[in-house]
């Protein structure tokens, strides 16, 4: 909250902001670190009266009363606000409270959550002036130059939804801008070095996904490729931390996209790293023979599968070959340079517990470095919204608004998959787990069943809801080893041990580790005096003695083979083999420390620990 609160304080201006009357853009985003496109773009392309528009960006973390107050010091002639699933509440709430306290402020929404029923938002919030309907910049700077202009009628400028006479009118619709006809977002704005930013090179999808908002757009609009180059040199000479692209499919366009993947590699500046949402099934060989020449950690890629059951995939008009896809995340995944992301959405039609459990299962196989399960939201706007009765969809009515049941899948089915995505989320995206999850599958008939039961035991016990230390994760799974696989224990304390202290060194260990004796603790300092001798391992360690070394690295035997473990996931015993545990070397794609093989204080083989 301390870096939340200093951006709040700074975004006020003080006195001086509350003396020069202005609109302001408020953002209130789901984390810190992320920053809104849409306020950023609007204030860019406002024209002549960009200098009188202020940005506020807040959190979901903030307390209400925060924002209310940040807003009213700033004391705008219109508070404009941004609205998305997963603010709209916090939005409402505030501006039901600015209403009372700024009432002679002009209360603006925009944004996806009140594009698709703009009339119905002026009927339910009396506090609410107007609606920005769909994209706004050219929307937004003609309000603009109205207000300014001494003008209160806005019915002539299309793209928005106002009152007239009580009732809410739509004006007539905006039509859609050219990409290159649009101002760089962020050419003013400070402070992106820590930030993810949000990006865009193109706007709509050539698809038609019944869940998404993006479909009921047609056709695709690209920006230049010149203009997506000079705007991603600014990113590179900030050294931004992540550029997160938001284009959807963003391979659809092969030459644009490979353009862009060229220019990206070309100018590496070693630092920031680049998100895609792509389909996999897209990819060209040429693609492949770029892609593998990347820097681990440059380039992560995000692939929506949602289903691999095909009548599911039909129904939601979504085009998937998804044996080709099978092979795209293969030929990325054995280079070993790039982060691969596979999502999947549960409440589908057609889609049963027993055809999500293949899903999850042949998505599993692919090995991706994180797998999303995601729960299917039934947007306003969307076709699948316009479908919900006849799939027998029940849903919540709250943001975000998630599915509650269909006609294949019930509310109990749907309390078993949100254990196994929180099972998912702390056991295998964490990166924390691996050789533990490697030799759990080998006791379950599947990976599905594996998390599962997992969660199963999770809510037995109670630990659901609570807050667990990463120790106290380890040690839960350890305790259900033992409950019900206690012929495994032996192995299990080696893998747990292993990925215990491929994150970190651990000062003051679970009980499963397995204290090391006085001989082979007086062989570690041997070993290490050696290298502080004269370093054939721990090359980035120079100027410390052993006795230091000794806190700084982890060394340990084990007798299962790790590697073979974590790379075939089977199960062998081998010789006693050392591993030294590298935490200045690291996997720059899952963040593991490097571990160094040794047999003995002879050097053998080194490598990240890898899924």
């Amino acid at each position: 909250m301390e870096g939340e609160m200093e951006m709040d304080v700074a975004g006020d201006g003080g006195e001086a902001a509350s003396a020069r009357k202005e609109v302001l853009l408020t953002a209130i985003n789901a984390k810190y670190i992320h920053s809104n496109l849409a306020v950023y773009s609007l204030k860019e392309n406002a024209g002549a009266y960009a200098g009188r528009v202020g940005i506020a960006e807040y959190t979901i973390n903030h307390l209400r009363e925060e924002i209310l107050q940040g807003v009213y010091r700033r004391s705008p002639e219109v508070a404009a606000f941004s609205c998305y699933i997963w603010n709209i509440r916090y939005v409402l709430d505030i501006a039901a409270d600015l209403r009372k306290i700024l009432p002679n402020a002009l209360i603006v929404l925009g944004g996806p959550e009140v594009s698709y029923d703009a009339p119905q938002v002026l009927e339910r919030y009396s506090f609410v002036d107007l609606v920005m309907v769909g994209e706004g910049e050219d929307t937004f700077r003609e309000f603009l130059e109205c207000y300014f202009g001494g003008g209160r009628d806005f019915s002539h400028i299309h793209g928005l939804c106002l009152r007239d006479g009580g009732r809410p009118v739509l004006t007539l619709p905006r039509q859609a801008a050219e990409m290159d006809s649009l101002v760089f977002p962020y050419r003013n704005a400070g402070g992106l070095e820590n930030r993810i930013i949000y990006y865009e090179t193109m706007r709509g999808c050539p698809f038609s996904c019944s869940y998404c908002l993006s479909s009921i757009e047609k056709g695709v609009r690209v920006k230049s490729l010149p203009k997506v180059f000079e705007e991603i040199r600014f990113f590179l000479e900030h050294k931004v931390k992540q550029v997160k692209f938001v284009d959807r499919t963003f391979n659809c366009n092969h030459e644009h996209a490979y353009q862009i993947w060229k220019y990206i590699w070309q100018n590496d500046n070693g630092v920031t790293n680049f998100h895609f949402e792509i389909s996999g099934d897209l990819l060209r060989e040429e693609d492949f023979s770029l892609l593998k020449k990347f820097r681990p950690g440059l380039v992560q890629l995000e692939i929506g599968v949602q289903s691999t059951n095909r009548a599911v995939i039909r129904e939601i008009r979504r085009k998937t070959d998804l044996s080709r896809l099978a092979y795209s995340v293969s030929r990325i995944r054995k280079e070993g340079n790039i982060h691969q992301h596979l999502d999947l959405i549960a409440g589908l039609p057609y889609e049963d517990l027993a055809s999500f459990r293949r899903s999850f299962n042949e998505v599993y196989g692919m090995a991706p470095d994180q797998l999303q399960l995601g729960f299917l939201k039934i947007l306003k706007g969307s076709y699948m919204e316009e479908k919900r009765e006849s799939y027998g969809m029940e849903y919540a009515d709250c943001p975000p608004y998630e599915v509650l049941s269909t006609h294949w899948l019930s509310y109990g089915d749907v309390i078993i998959l949100k254990q196994v995505e929180e099972m998912v989320e702390i056991y295998y995206n964490s990166f924390q787990f691996q050789a533990s999850l490697a030799l759990l599958e080998q006791c379950h008939e599947n990976a599905f069943e594996m998390f599962a039961n997992l969660g199963k035991y999770y809510d037995i016990n109670g630990y659901f809801g609570m807050k667990h230390s990463r120790a106290a994760r380890y040690e839960i799974l350890w305790e259900y080893v033992r409950k019900y696989f206690p012929e495994r224990e032996r192995e299990f304390q080696q893998a747990l041990t292993y990925d215990l202290y491929l994150r970190d060194y651990v000062k003051n260990p679970p009980p499963f580790v397995r204290q090391r004796s006085k001989a082979y603790v007086e062989w570690v300092h041997a070993f290490l005096e050696e290298e502080a001798a004269q370093p054939e391992i721990l090359c980035g360690y120079g100027g410390f003695t052993a006795k230091q070394l000794f806190h700084m690295v982890y060394v340990d035997e084990f007798t299962l083979d790790m590697e073979l473990l974590l790379k075939q996931k089977r199960i062998r015993t081998c010789r006693p083999r050392t591993y030294v545990f590298d935490y200045r070397s690291r996997n720059p794609l899952n963040h593991n420390a490097c571990t160094h093989a040794i047999m003995r204080g002879h050097f053998a083989e080194s490598g990240a620990g890898e899924r």
